[in-house]
């Protein structure tokens, strides 16, 4: 339709913004997907031309311009529709969803090209040792200055004044070679050789196909499904492996480093804003053939996807609770069949709901039911601490130590598991029994005592720790409660002084660099007791790792969340699955006071199909994912009131028909960043449409005040 003589086409532009879609004019017709400049209220924002078809009842004088192209990338259709079925499913505006896709604005423009240093046009007169090293680490090729320095140990200044005297002339790097099919390729084991010839083929096939791998650890579930990134590379697509913490990215890059003889780019956040804008770019332009990411690398505009790999597929890490909700698990798989793709989970311990899906055939399930090398599983033993208890005040059974202490002898690596950072949970006073919470939230506050503090980890609240009491004045009267990491590596210190020890967790400073850098360490065999939380409890091989100690395998199951069972069954499985690796001998311990509880007992008979198929049961009769679809909506405001009020309001207008309303019930975290919060549950089938009653239903109950909604579609947290 003709707008006005000057603009005479009319475009959907979706922004980055709570407005969404809006309708422009354009000068000449633009593609869905091109990234195109638009005013917006005076200002000026990027946004992408989209599929909708544009307002035709807009008169054209209201319509504003189409600025120009913002870049000459695009935003490819897969990614247009996996953005569009999100936004759909998690009741999230897409403008919001575009946010996340559009994050690094700097990647649109045309980078300068990566300069290098290379022999110049003039001989230097006089050789000093040090020119000599710059021009001799040249010889073979330009490289960049900081490269130059390390190799050739030469001072910064020097290699400026060689420049400057022309003995050395700037050039463009070379880009960086592709991939080769052939590189250190591990011998695979007859069930490996199989699963990664079918997953090979399935990508060779280049088709949408949902893939379970499953397989005990240390089966080399890794080495199987890079034969399906090695097949993309070799159709000349690009890998996307997701994984749920930042410290198993490390050994992820290595293994792909010296099996394609490149670098993968890496995507978190951990990784400088322009390392990734390039990577970005890099994706959109296929210059990036592999990427390990975290949750977010979903939302990269890759140019040509071959295939979707989704490591540790059960971790709870790939739900994203807060902004736009959504399971990283799930829309990987959302992700995979908009692009037609095959996608790869992999995991020792599935979720049920993934185990479910294979059972019903809707997924492949691929199995490695052993240890590469043939290596045995660990023996599992259970510390009762009720007939085993450690001294007053301490946190490691009498058995337990004699246990670390023949792994010492033995020269054997010990693993000493809990799942709580911090010095101790909680802290009271030891006079009235008042209890150091934080301001903001109804949580305690934990005892940090590396950094002299007082931390809240929900809000991120610190204080240093009190001297006295605000409640009845005492002095010096606190107490620490509980153990935390930093306690029981205190113990450690002092029953084996002359062991290397080393604790590990998220509060450990310098990135993911200083995290990388200690975990060689104990690959390399120079730490003898590693104290550490989750952080170390999954993917991780340490050749002379043979005993985990789990200082408390009830944590899990002390709270009354749904998947409890299933997720302490999950964590303690992994962590122990860090023994014996490599040689056989490996044994774990688990400190409990219920040794008969099914997920314990589980544990020591190494039988974990019985626990899946009494999980399922529970799931089953219990009303539960997957056999019906669960909403949660989370009312907060400023005032108790009137966030019970707005709460009460939607339970009065539930709708009674084709969904179950549970509540409105306090939060077990009743105040979050000062906010007061009630949870209601939705049930309902699985054919049920879900999203379209929950929007009527809302939307019959408008927001007033102070308050604010969150939908959680699936949800994996109920605090």
């Amino acid at each position: 339709m003709a707008v006005t003589a000057d603009c005479p086409y009319r475009v959907s532009v979706l922004l980055p913004h709570r407005l969404g879609l809006l309708t422009y004019k354009a000068r000449e017709p633009l593609a869905p997907g091109a990234i195109v400049a638009v005013p917006l209220g005076g200002r000026a924002l990027l946004g992408v031309v989209w599929d909708d078809p544009p307002d035709p009842q807009i008169e054209a004088e209201r319509l504003k311009p189409v600025a120009g192209l913002a870049s000459e990338l695009t935003i490819g259709a897969d990614l247009r529709e996996f953005v569009d079925f999100l936004a759909r499913y998690t009741m999230t505006g897409r403008g919001a969803v575009l946010q996340m896709v559009l994050r690094s604005p700097d990647a649109l423009r045309e980078p300068k090209p990566a300069m290098g240093l290379a022999v110049g046009g003039t001989a230097p007169e006089r050789l000093t040792p040090a020119r000599a090293k710059v021009l001799e680490a040249v010889a073979d090729g330009p490289l960049a200055r900081k490269a130059l320095a390390e190799r050739s140990g030469a001072s910064t200044a020097v290699i400026s004044a060689m420049t400057k005297a022309g003995y050395l002339q700037e050039v463009a790097l070379a880009p960086t070679p592709a991939p080769q099919r052939h590189g250190a390729v591990r011998t695979l084991t007859p069930d490996q050789a199989e699963a990664g010839a079918k997953l090979a083929g399935m990508v060779t096939a280049g088709a949408f196909a949902p893939v379970l791998l499953d397989g005990v650890t240390g089966s080399g579930k890794t080495e199987v499904y890079l034969e399906a990134v090695a097949a993309a590379l070799e159709a000349g697509r690009q890998a996307l492996i997701l994984m749920p913490e930042i410290a198993l990215t490390p050994m992820v890059v290595t293994r792909i480093t010296q099996r394609f003889g490149i670098e993968p780019g890496e995507w978190h956040s951990g990784r400088p804003p322009a390392r990734r804008s390039a990577l970005w770019r890099g994706v959109a332009t296929g210059a990036a053939p592999i990427v390990v990411g975290a949750r977010s690398a979903l939302f990269l505009p890759f140019r040509d996807l071959g295939v979707v790999v989704v490591d540790e597929e059960h971790d709870q890490s790939y739900k994203q609770d807060e902004g736009v909700t959504y399971n990283a698990r799930d829309m990987a798989i959302v992700r995979a069949k908009a692009a037609g793709v095959p996608v790869v989970l992999t995991s020792a311990t599935p979720s049920v709901e993934t185990r479910i899906n294979a059972e019903r055939g809707r997924y492949t399930r691929l199995t490695l039911p052993s240890r590469f090398g043939e290596v045995a599983l660990p023996r599992i033993k259970a510390v009762d601490l009720r007939k085993d208890p450690p001294p007053r005040g301490e946190w490691l059974a009498p058995s337990v130590r004699q246990a670390v202490e023949a792994a010492l002898a033995a020269g054997e690596q010990t693993l000493i598991f809990l799942n709580r950072r911090g010095y101790a949970p909680v802290t009271i006073c030891r006079r009235c029994g008042h209890r150091v919470t934080c301001p903001n939230c109804d949580a305690a506050l934990v005892d940090h005592r590396l950094r002299a503090r007082l931390v809240c980890h929900h809000c991120g609240h610190e204080t240093p720790r009190p001297h006295a009491c605000s409640e009845c004045g005492g002095e010096d009267t606190f107490v620490a409660c509980g153990p935390g990491v930093e306690r029981v590596a205190e113990e450690a210190a002092a029953l084996w002084p002359a062991a290397r020890c080393l604790t590990l967790s998220s509060d450990m400073g310098g990135g993911s660099t200083a995290l990388g850098a200690a975990l060689a360490l104990v690959a390399a065999g120079e730490v003898d007791i590693v104290i550490g939380t989750q952080l170390v409890a999954k993917g991780h091989t340490f050749p002379r790792l043979q005993l985990v100690v789990v200082v408390d395998a009830d944590l899990g199951l002390e709270n009354a969340d749904p998947r409890a069972g299933e997720r302490t069954f999950q964590l303690l499985t992994q962590v122990t699955g860090r023994a014996g690796r490599i040689s056989e001998g490996g044994r774990a311990l688990l400190q409990t006071h219920a040794p008969e509880h099914p997920v314990i007992a589980a544990m020591i008979a190494g039988d974990a199909e019985a626990f899946y198929e009494q999980e399922t049961e529970i799931r089953r009769h219990g009303g539960l994912p997957p056999f019906l679809r669960l909403a949660a909506l989370i009312v907060s405001a400023n005032d108790r009131a009137e966030a019970h009020g707005h709460a009460a309001a939607l339970a009065r207008c539930a709708p009674h028909e084709d969904i179950e309303v549970l509540g409105p019930a306090e939060a077990p975290l009743a105040i979050l960043r000062g906010r007061y919060r009630f949870r209601l549950l939705v049930r309902a089938a699985r054919s049920t449409p879900l999203q379209s009653i929950l929007a009527n239903w809302l939307e019959g109950v408008p927001i007033t005040g102070t308050v604010r909604r969150t939908v959680d579609i699936d949800p994996q947290s109920f605090m």
